[in-house]
């Protein structure tokens, strides 16, 4: 089902006049009302007037993630703050969040295209939807929740955690779309069937999955597990939250992208050339629609392609292909964004370590799980046992406290874990082992 035909199936010449008369009226926009981006825009001796065509969007500097944390909390809104509606974040490296905005009509784009997605996905009115994305400040769980209202199902705002009665909620009221994150979803499978239940009894027939990265081999894992069509979102706080792009229903192949509000970009990440349709790279997102906080040739470090041949649901709109990895060093573990640099400041604010850890992720079962091996100084490591107990149990929850992840800690002693010349080998991702 194709929630808004007119303009999901555009003809691609009338989705570029669309796109070209957007970007230039948010390029004029960001270049009148907000700071960063009028010296963003000097300092690249360009300016909004020059923007003539789609092409010319090559001109304008990129965005980056560094640029909203140097701008913390309201430096980028485009909006006086009493037009926001709504603030959401998502960690950052540093402690600070990087904080996002919605005006009214924000709020009512975003629950626009997660109506969008909910219906290339197969959802419609008549469905419970039973949501276990996070609410909050993360974006996940109200941004679904707006969605399904949207498309008048009934919507059950379950959030995460709780994984029990997250079954029998699912059992007892008769849930059809599951919506978090792919790992979790799993999760669910097993803890049923712990519980003597075998979900694919349940009335589930989709799963909406997301906020971290997952294969196709994950794909047909949860599909045969729990007996539902997995089917592949993408979002980011920076540009939306969930409902960027999504898998159709009926290809489970490529995420449309929904063009009439994004520009998507896919350039090579060292050097920042932009690469033809097809070929892998970086990709780079520019909103066209966004009053609260635009952005402008966004970076988003996620690596993927873009697909611009037709696809059989006949929505006109590109697709991206599965997300493949990310050209910057940021885990993300169970939906949660973790930069080592972030572990980093955590340790070196205990004293009795050594300034050297290594972070292991791997998958038991179909979870992911954190381990942080730190190394303990002579004097630490010549403690009583309990002693040592105490300090993991603090890195622990300092840890948790900080970013929301829960991980386990292994203290070694001194001068154990290798040294480089180089750059340090911070992450031993096994996970990749394991999906390819």
């Amino acid at each position: 089902m194709i929630w808004n035909d007119d303009f999901e199936t555009l003809p691609r010449e009338a989705i570029e006049a669309l796109q070209l008369k957007r970007l230039q009226q948010t390029v004029a926009r960001v270049q009148a009302t907000v700071p960063f981006y009028r010296q963003h825009f000097a300092r690249a001796g360009v300016s909004a007037d020059q923007i003539r065509s789609l092409k010319d969007l090559q001109r304008l500097p990129f965005t980056l993630k560094q640029d909203l944390r140097n701008n913390y909390p309201y430096g980028l809104f485009a909006v006086p703050l009493e037009q926001i509606v709504r603030i959401h974040a998502s960690s950052g490296t540093t402690g600070k969040p990087t904080v996002v905005g919605y005006t009214r009509r924000d709020i009512e784009t975003w629950s626009e295209l997660m109506a969008r997605s909910f219906a290339a996905a197969g959802a419609d009115k008549g469905d419970v939807i039973h949501n276990a994305y996070g609410y909050g400040l993360f974006t996940g769980g109200l941004g679904a929740h707006y969605g399904a209202e949207r498309i008048g199902a009934s919507v059950i705002p379950m959030s995460g955690g709780n994984t029990k009665k997250q079954i029998m909620i699912m059992q007892d009221f008769g849930s059809t779309v599951l919506t978090c994150t792919p790992s979790y979803c799993l999760f669910l499978a097993e803890a049923a069937a712990e519980e003597g239940l075998d979900i694919r009894n349940f009335k589930l027939r989709v799963g909406i999955h997301g906020a971290e990265p997952w294969s196709e081999k994950m794909r047909e894992e949860i599909e045969q597990k729990l007996g539902i069509k997995a089917i592949d979102i993408y979002g980011l706080s920076e540009i939306l939250g969930p409902g960027v792009g999504i898998e159709c229903i009926e290809a489970q192949d490529g995420l449309h992208i929904w063009e009439d509000h994004f520009i998507p970009e896919i350039i090579n990440p060292e050097s920042g050339e932009v690469l033809p349709h097809g070929e892998h790279g970086e990709l780079v997102i520019t909103t066209i629609t966004k009053e609260g906080i635009p952005l402008i040739r966004y970076r988003t470090r996620d690596i993927t392609r873009l697909l611009p041949e037709p696809c059989v649901c006949g929505r006109t709109h590109m697709r991206l292909e599965r997300m493949s990895g990310r050209s910057d060093d940021m885990l993300i573990i169970r939906g949660v964004n973790v930069f080592p640099s972030q572990i980093e400041s955590v340790l070196f604010n205990i004293e009795g370590i050594n300034p050297h850890y290594q972070l292991v992720v791997d998958r038991e079962g179909n979870l992911d799980t954190l381990e942080v091996q730190v190394e303990v100084n002579e004097k630490t490591f010549s403690d009583e046992i309990k002693e040592m107990q105490n300090l993991s149990r603090r890195i622990r929850k300092d840890i948790k406290d900080l970013l929301g992840v829960t991980c386990s800690v292994r203290l070694v002693e001194p001068k154990t874990l290798a040294r480089s010349e180089g750059k340090a080998v911070r992450v031993i991702d096994k996970r990749k082992s394991l999906d390819s």
